[in-house]
Formats: C-alpha cells, sequence, structure tokens
C-alpha cells in the first residue's frame, strides 16, 4: 500500500496495522531494541517477538526513527467556530497532527465563545466530522471571558469540556476568581487561567526590558504576571480548587508555583515552546511574529522556565498555537495580533533544545505526553498492549523547512521561517488511523 505525500484526513486502516525497526522513545527513556507493535481496532494488541510474526494489512517501516506516543496540547486556538480566515478545525488539527499530536484542548476564545453547550457540542460535532485527530473543548470559566459572571460549568463539563479556562483574558475581579474556584472545587473542575495584572500590564505588548527600551515599545513588566501568580496561588489554597498556571513566562513566576507545591496547593503550570527558545532579543527590527502574550522575556527568565520544565515544576510544554491571516501580522508592531502559528514546529523547537544540551530528551517527552495527560486527569500514555493506539513515528536526523508552501495550518507567521528544522514527523497515528503521513 502507498502512502501519498500527505493525508489530508485520517486513512483508514481496515485490519492491522504494524509498526517495525523503531526506537521506543518514552519519558522513561529509549528502547535498547528496535520495537515491534501490531495495531488492530484503534488498540495495541501486541509487542515484540508476537507482533512481529503476525500478519498485518499495512506495515510502517519506522527503521531510524523514534516511536513516541502522541503529543498532547493543552491550549491551542483551532479558530472555529468564527474567524474562518484565520483557520478552523479541520486545517488546524491537520498541522497539528503532523506536528506529531493526536490530542489538542481547543481554546475557549472562539466565536461565540465556548461558554455554553450548543457550543461545546458543535465544537465536537466538527471535530468528529473533519478532525483527523482528537478533540477537546476547554469551557469558559466566566461568560462571554468577560470575567463577571460565571460560566454554566456544569453544563459545559457534561458537554463534554475538559476544564474551565479564561482563555487569554483576565478575571480581574478578585470576588469573581475566589468564587470561581470555590465553585470549581466543589465539583472537582480543574481551572485553567493565564495569569496577568491587566492593570499593570495595561497597553504594552512586549517584555519591560532593555529591548523594549531601544525599541521605544510599551512595555509589560515582570510584575504584572507575577503578582497575578501570587494572588491566584493564595486563592487556590484557601479554596482547594484544582488550578492550572497556563502559559508562565518568567523565572519568579516558577519559583512560587514550586513554593505553593512544596505546600500541598493542588497547582500545575505549563509554558509555551517559544517561551524556552525565544527571548526579547527576537523583537529586534520590530518582527511582529514575536508579538505574543505574555511576552518574549529575558535570557534569565528563559533559563528558569528551562530549569521548571525540567524540576517538573512546570509539567507541561503547549504550542499557544494562535493562527492570523497575513494582514492581521502586517501592521506596525504594537497593532499587530499577538500569536504564533507553532503546532507544526513545536517538536522540532523541542529537539533543538535537546540538541543544544539545555533539555533532557525524556524531560522534553514528559512535558508533551505525560504531563499533558495528567493535568487533563487522562490516564498516563504508553506503548503497550491493550493501550489506545495514540503514537508518532518521528526522524530525529531529518529536517525540513518551515514556508508558506509546506506549513499545513493558515497561519503562515511560523517561529523560525525559511530556516532548516530538525526532527521529521513521518507518521501521526490517533486511536489506530492515521491522521499524517508521509511517503
Amino acid at each position: 500500500m502507498t502512502l501519498g505525500d500527505r493525508t489530508e484526513t485520517p486513512l483508514a486502516i481496515k485490519g492491522v496495522l504494524k509498526i517495525e525497526n523503531g526506537t521506543q522513545l518514552t519519558a522513561a527513556g529509549k528502547s535498547a531494541q528496535p520495537i515491534c507493535l501490531l495495531l488492530q481496532d484503534g488498540l495495541i494488541v501486541a509487542e515484540g517477538q508476537q507482533a512481529a510474526e503476525a500478519n498485518a494489512d499495512l506495515v510502517l517501516d519506522a527503521r531510524g526513527c523514534l516511536v513516541a506516543p502522541g503529543l498532547i496540547d493543552l491550549y491551542c486556538n483551532l479558530r472555529e467556530p468564527g474567524a474562518g480566515q484565520k483557520g478552523n478545525i479541520a486545517s488546524e488539527t491537520r498541522a497539528a497532527a503532523k506536528g506529531g499530536y493526536t490530542t489538542v484542548c481547543a481554546a475557549p476564545d472562539s466565536s461565540p465563545i465556548n461558554d455554553s453547550s450548543a457550543v461545546t457540542h458543535l465544537i465536537r460535532d466538527v471535530a468528529s466530522a473533519r478532525s483527523p485527530i482528537r478533540v477537546l473543548p476547554l469551557g469558559a470559566a466566566t461568560r462571554g471571558l468577560e470575567g463577571e459572571l460565571l460560566s454554566d460549568m456544569a453544563g459545559l463539563s457534561n458537554a463534554g469540556c475538559v476544564a474551565l479556562s479564561n482563555g487569554a483574558e483576565t478575571i480581574r475581579n478578585a470576588r469573581v476568581l475566589r468564587r470561581a474556584m470555590a465553585y470549581a472545587q466543589t465539583f472537582g473542575y480543574t481551572l485553567m487561567l493565564q495569569p496577568r495584572n491587566q492593570s499593570l500590564a495595561a497597553d504594552g505588548f512586549a517584555h519591560d526590558g532593555t529591548v523594549t527600551a531601544r525599541l521605544g515599545l510599551l512595555g509589560i513588566p515582570e510584575v504584572a504576571e507575577t503578582t497575578a501568580v501570587m494572588e491566584m496561588l493564595l486563592l487556590a489554597e484557601e479554596t482547594g480548587v484544582r488550578l492550572h498556571l497556563s502559559q508562565l513566562s518568567t523565572a519568579r513566576s516558577v519559583d512560587m508555583v514550586a513554593d505553593a507545591q512544596a505546600r500541598g496547593v493542588k497547582v500545575s503550570a505549563d509554558v509555551a515552546m517559544h517561551q524556552l527558545v525565544f527571548t526579547e532579543a527576537a523583537l529586534a527590527g520590530f518582527d511582529s511574529r514575536f508579538h505574543v502574550q505574555p511576552p518574549l522575556r529575558s535570557e534569565r527568565d528563559r533559563q528558569g522556565l528551562l530549569a521548571g520544565v525540567r524540576s517538573g515544576v512546570i509539567g507541561a510544554i503547549v504550542s499557544q498555537h494562535q493562527p492570523h491571516d497575513s494582514a492581521a501580522k502586517r501592521a506596525p508592531f504594537g497593532a499587530t495580533e499577538p500569536g504564533l502559528s507553532a503546532v507544526e514546529s513545536v517538536l522540532s523547537l523541542g529537539l533543538s533544545l535537546v540538541g543544544q544540551g539545555e533539555l533532557a530528551i525524556t524531560d522534553l517527552v514528559r512535558a508533551l505526553t505525560d504531563g499533558p495527560a495528567a493535568i487533563l486527569g487522562l490516564p498516563t500514555p504508553a506503548l503497550a498492549v491493550g493501550q489506545v493506539a495514540d503514537l508518532c513515528i518521528v526522524d530525529p536526523e531529518a529536517s525540513w523547512t518551515a514556508d508558506a508552501v509546506t506549513i499545513l495550518s493558515a497561519g503562515k507567521h511560523v517561529p523560525l521561517s525559511g530556516q532548516p528544522l530538525t526532527g521529521v514527523v513521518r507518521h501521526t497515528i490517533c486511536n489506530g488511523q492515521l491522521a499524517w503521513s508521509l511517503s
């Protein structure tokens, strides 16, 4: 059976799929010997010699490749419903599959906002019909993400939302924030919040540092994040809510989360991959691609975030994928819309950190698989008999170039456009079906 250069939708496999000659890679490490896996009806049904001796309808030779659990993204903007010019569930999940993802959490800031069970059902129905991978909706914590009235958390959860989030918006009123935490704790919901004190962030759009001063940009001080982190941690400690701090950007925030975890506060955290790779220096030349929120910060902060991933204080790395149409990134820097089209390059950027000795490959895999699964309360991903067949096959030595032709996302504003990236996903398999494949 010959596979095309790209499978735009899942290639239905009727029968048995065998993967052979690959090196298994999980958070525990690499396998010493080549592995062989047999997949059928969405599950891994055999491994090792038993799998090698079995017949299969399709065989994938993973020689020279790493076979890892499918990646899980805690925060991905799919732009549907609404904002069709920026992308949709079909385009952005195809892009995610190309990046090795088998599960993505859909951000709640769609149009309309996912603050009702009707919108949640719409997202799930469209994803079921058009997505090659699993889409888990995040429900809005407050109505319209306005931070004033609580959403119907119970209705959203019953409709299929895996957690409650206020998206990129803040809950400015501490009383509303405390009420949201208390309600979420009562019913056992996870609350995912991006920490930002909007009064301190004001109209800034870059890190308040030397680069901002040189370029004459409005800055966002570190304290705009750390004061919000402290407030959320204290309220979480009081209410007992399961709190997840999304997309940290400062080293001081990592320290505060570590202290809270040591005190027994039920708090986890994630960081966007671009925060681990780039600093405020990327803004030189007013490069609007790197207008992101929270902003890229100092090298000290980058090192602190990396240390947080290595220690496990930061449990997950997210794509923070935000596709935009070209016009949204062509205005003067301060007038552009924030966000990177990143879901296709997360793994390659992570492998670059591994190659530079800044991150162990097991830490990278943990933060892209086991960590996100634990935060969502999902089973630990494993390549073992009886487990769901979610995995990706990656050639760690091959390279590719991100540009307007190779990027599947509707958003072409990728972090390293035109530069070679190491690590090519050859195949992504979700629930036993090929979601992405290169010939």
